[in-house]
């Protein structure tokens, strides 16, 4: 076999996970080599240009309390833009605003006479976030939906503003997601900013790979199988190494370990982009349907966030639709009108939809998180977001995790 096939260590998947085990194995003078089956870097954080706008691959935003990004990446190069901490949320054919009262305590008491849940679940809230959202008295087997009703709150306020918000979060609609990955996501959301980078997500990734050797990324490359120390292409081609990196979604990862258990479900989401003359909202702010109707569950301007998503003169506005019903009706595109009509007015019969997205396998499915260990066994190590509570964060902290179980079973002499 050539030696140009040997390497120290084969990490499969460029996604954050796998971008960050390369940055730790770099920093430690350690050679490897990362294959992806994509033609670019970041897995499921990806931006898309067309036709001058920026097209995330789905809505998604950077938390920058995330300790693990804070420690990998750099927030001042990436030109992050920050939304404003709170929301939007339509009930009663009415805008109405709900907005952390520690950092805008004005907003937050004219939120006082809102109907967007009571006095007393603004109180609740008040406490949660003195607490910094801490949910650990509740037993983990518990659903976010449980765990709110547990703590008092009433059906109005999570109707209109906790299942709205946390869909957005979980992609499902059912809150059926762990209380633990509500406590974590909140707990973020509230110690630092929400943000996207000026010019879209996938900067993100592309920052972690910009350091690393040309010659150790390895494009268009499929993995068919992996066996002892060696990890097998569908061209046919044979590469070994001394470690080898699973770093691949949870569903990719459970087909090269062989695993017989059933394979790990995803959370979905549709998203559709509009070109938009007229922004119908100049705030960098979330926009959350509290009525219950219709399918968009969720709507941002993000030219109100970074203006570079789109072209001078036009602003972007993105839209997410959770339910799969809905995601899946025919004339998602009309439905969608029709509640942008009821929203905003006959001006909404001007917008231009650029693309529809379906994204099946978004996120995991988190009914439980099982803490997975990097090393599987010397030689074998496994990381990415299914191996904790899925975040960007995870996804970061356990490539560097699997990056120092090698580092520690192959020491540099």
């Amino acid at each position: 076999m050539p030696d140009s096939q040997k390497f120290s260590t084969i990490i499969i998947g460029a996604g954050l996970a796998g971008l960050a085990c390369a940055r730790r194995l770099q920093d430690a003078g350690k050679t490897f080599v990362l294959l992806e089956a994509a033609d670019r870097v970041g897995g499921r954080v990806a931006t898309d240009m067309q036709d001058g706008y920026l097209l995330d691959r789905g809505f998604q935003v950077l938390l920058t309390a995330y300790p693990e990004a804070q420690r990998l990446l750099d927030y001042q190069a990436l030109d992050l833009r920050r939304f404003y901490p709170g929301a939007m949320v339509r009930f009663g054919g009415k805008w109405h605003r709900v907005a952390d009262p520690f950092r805008h305590p004005i907003d937050g008491l004219r939120g006082a006479f809102h109907p967007i849940g009571s006095f007393a679940d603004k109180l609740l809230v008040g406490r949660l976030r003195l607490s910094g959202f801490d949910f650990s008295h509740h037993d983990a087997s518990l659903t976010s939906l449980q765990a709110l009703h547990a703590e008092g709150f009433s059906s109005s306020m999570i109707e209109r503003f906790f299942r709205p918000f946390l869909s957005g979060v979980f992609l499902e609609n059912q809150l059926d997601t762990t209380v633990r990955k509500m406590e974590f996501v909140m707990k973020h959301f509230t110690n630092g900013d929400t943000a996207i980078p000026a010019l879209g997500m996938a900067e993100i990734p592309r920052q972690l790979a910009a350091s690393l050797p040309d010659s150790s990324l390895r494009l268009n490359t499929r993995v068919a199988t992996i066996a002892e120390h060696s990890v097998h292409l569908e061209n046919g081609e044979v590469f070994t190494a001394d470690a080898i990196v699973i770093a691949t979604e949870a569903a990719t990862a459970a087909r090269l370990l062989d695993q017989s258990n059933p394979p790990p479900t995803s959370n979905s989401v549709t998203c559709l982009y509009f070109s938009v003359p007229t922004a119908p909202i100049e705030e960098p702010i979330l926009l959350l349907n509290g009525e219950g109707q219709g399918p968009i569950n969720n709507l941002t301007v993000l030219t109100a966030v970074s203006p570079a998503y789109a072209p001078l003169g036009k602003h972007l506005l993105s839209i997410s639709v959770i339910d799969p019903e809905q995601a899946q009706a025919p004339d998602l595109e009309n439905l969608v009108r029709a509640q942008l009509l009821d929203w905003f007015g006959e001006s909404t019969t001007a917008w231009e939809l650029l693309r529809i997205d379906h994204i099946h396998h978004a996120v995991p499915s988190q009914r439980t998180v099982t803490e997975k260990p990097a090393r599987l066994k010397p030689g074998l190590y496994q990381c990415g977001d299914h191996c904790g509570i899925a975040s960007i964060d995870t996804a970061l902290a356990s490539g560097t995790a699997a990056a120092r179980a090698i580092l520690e079973d192959f020491p540099i002499c």
